[in-house]
């Protein structure tokens, strides 16, 4: 595990969640709209959307979609409890990012461009595996 701390885009941070917990059942309506976030509160794994308005509108196997604006925060567990990532919204839809991540996760991290390749090599290079 390494820990990781940047500054990222809300819809990037996003999209690491749906690619690292439902892309392949999340229905195309719910991938487009910006707004809408998977959040889960059974174990193993755990996802937390803090908003300003936030509103449930399906559940589809252990995911529950949510259409939130305003989003303040975001607390992300993986399955395996390897990684633990928060986002906190900083100003308009920047947030940063900080917490343990496991390698899978940073593969999805820079798939969603959340982590550049170059911040990767960077925290392995720089040897600070946790």
């Amino acid at each position: 595990m390494v820990y990781i701390e940047t500054t990222t885009r809300l819809e990037n941070f996003r999209m690491f969640l749906i690619n690292s917990t439902c892309r392949s059942f999340i229905p195309e309506s719910y991938l487009r709209d910006r707004e809408v976030f998977p959040e889960k509160d059974e174990q193993p794994g755990y996802i937390y959307i803090e908003a300003v308005d936030k509103v449930s509108l399906k559940k589809i196997r252990h995911i529950n979609f949510v259409s939130a604006r305003g989003v303040l925060g975001i607390i992300y567990v993986s399955k395996s409890g390897n990684t633990r990532l928060k986002w906190r919204h900083i100003k308009g839809s920047l947030g940063k990012v900080s917490g343990e991540a496991s390698p899978n996760s940073l593969v999805n991290l820079m798939l969603a461009k959340v982590l550049t390749k170059d911040y990767v090599e960077e925290l392995i290079k720089g040897g600070k595996a946790a």
